[in-house]
């Protein structure tokens, strides 16, 4: 039987690889020849600060793994170099395809790249989900509304997910990939589009990818215990991955499924919350998510900021984190809470100068967590615990990190202290101080704020706002 298309061309964006595709597995389906193409978009580019930006070399390694792959079925990537509004349209004239299949992107500047790509096409635009289970309009309350709180949200999500329908494997045939294709991907080296290459903190990749799920396969069952820890090897590793879609998302929910992860099946859920809240409420990158804040001023120093940005505020475990980030590229999930409430409650900075530091720093930055997360922890998003929760970084500190091990590392000038003691430093004695070579305010500082009033002012600022 022919296909009803002769020639498709598959536009991947954040999701770099060839199984469990949809657009891929689309085209593949309906058409008798199928070309790929990736554009390096330069409208995200320049805005890009660092030459060494990890996120640049993960996507690059990423692409050319997919053109190794589609190599070995005898086709090749086609790469394109600039604003896809103009790169795609003309490529898809130079090959005269019958039709352009990419996968859908549910963020502002993504929607008005494809509303303008559609417009300048000669042929259609298929997009098509594929890096959620549910996108906008297929979970709502009762009343037909969006969820704005993630508990009955999650409730509601499992009611509807059928894994057998919306977990099954997109399979993509590889029969139809496009032969002789020039030019590929090596013709775009990292250099050749203003970078160097970085560290990032996980290799990219599809393969990569995949044997990262399969290493936490075997350790799921721990998850739930251990993963509020950061020196404990529990957490997945693998929120780049599906940020960039080297990872299916239907995959990570099978294995979840398959392994008994129901926490971290909880925490994929939270994804798929936080999608849902930017593709219905794109309003939420500029402004808060409660309208009742949309008024609240931070009165936060920029001297504050500066110091929680430099790991330098006298507080343990907020400082390694931070340093850990601007390091890495990496934080862990706790840590994330534990900086960002630290920022706003306790600093009382504008959790948008926090998340704008995620959003240059974070390999894994994805528009919609970051924004929620950051959102979440300043309580002026989606979140049904009231504003007066303020996280404690000395409980937190003792809590998560017991041995002060992650101190340790990434606080190297408090490693010499006792592990009880790596918490508070200031609240030890200056002859202990002595002999572990600390001398605080010049070789550690004094913590910059008393958790205790800033709470207090924190509440305050809240409650005046709210009038109660």
């Amino acid at each position: 039987m022919s296909k009803p298309l002769r020639r498709a061309l598959v536009w991947i964006r954040r999701d770099l690889r060839l199984y469990d595709h949809v657009p891929l597995a689309r085209a593949c389906a309906e058409a008798d020849e199928v070309v790929v193409g990736f554009v390096f978009d330069t409208t995200i580019l320049r805005d890009l600060q660092d030459k060494d930006d990890t996120r640049v070399t993960f996507i690059h390694d990423s692409v050319m793994e997919v053109d190794r792959g589609l190599a070995e079925h005898g086709s090749r990537l086609m790469v394109r170099y600039g604003d896809p509004v103009e790169e795609i349209p003309k490529l898809a004239a130079e090959l005269g395809v019958d039709a352009v299949f990419t996968g859908r992107d549910y963020e502002p500047y993504a929607n008005h790249r494809d509303a303008e790509v559609a417009q300048r096409l000669a042929c259609p635009f298929v997009t098509l989900k594929d890096h959620v289970i549910f996108e906008a309009g297929e979970v709502l309350t009762q009343g037909g509304d969006p969820f704005r709180v993630y508990s009955p949200y999650a409730r509601a999500w499992r009611t509807r997910f059928r894994p057998e329908v919306d977990a099954a494997e997109a399979v993509v045939d590889p029969a139809a990939f496009g032969k002789n294709l020039e030019p590929h991907v090596q013709d775009w080296p990292l250099e050749k589009v203003g970078f160097v290459r970085g560290e990032p903190w996980t290799p990219g990749g599809e393969a990569a990818g995949r044997e990262n799920l399969r290493a936490f396969a075997r350790k799921i069952g721990r998850y739930a215990a251990n993963r509020d820890f950061p020196t404990r090897d529990a957490t997945s590793g693998l929120s780049v991955h599906l940020r960039f879609g080297t990872v299916s998302t239907r995959e990570a929910f099978r294995v979840a499924l398959a392994e008994g992860g129901d926490k971290w099946m909880s925490e994929l859920i939270w994804r798929e919350f936080y999608q849902d809240i930017l593709a219905n409420l794109p309003d939420v990158v500029e402004t808060t998510f409660n309208s009742a804040y949309r008024d609240l001023e931070f009165p936060g120093s920029d001297e504050h900021y500066q110091a929680w940005e430099d790991g330098m505020t006298g507080y343990p475990l907020v400082d390694a984190a931070m340093r850990c980030l601007n390091q890495t590229g990496w934080m862990h999930n706790r840590l994330r809470m534990v900086v960002a409430m630290f920022l706003t409650k306790d600093l009382l900075v504008d959790y948008r100068r926090g998340e704008a530091h995620f959003a240059r720093k974070l390999l894994d930055f994805d528009l919609a967590q970051n924004n929620g997360g950051w959102q979440w922890s300043a309580s002026v998003g989606a979140d049904a615990a009231p504003y007066f929760r303020v996280f404690n970084p000395y409980l937190q500190s003792e809590k998560f990190d017991p041995e002060g091990e992650f101190i340790a590392e990434w606080v190297p000038e408090l490693a010499a202290l006792p592990a009880h003691q790596r918490h508070r430093p200031h609240e030890v004695s200056p002859m202990e101080l002595l002999a572990a070579g600390i001398e605080l305010g010049k070789t550690y500082p004094y913590p910059i704020v008393d958790h205790a009033v800033q709470k207090d002012l924190a509440i305050k600022l809240f409650s005046d706002l709210r009038g109660s």
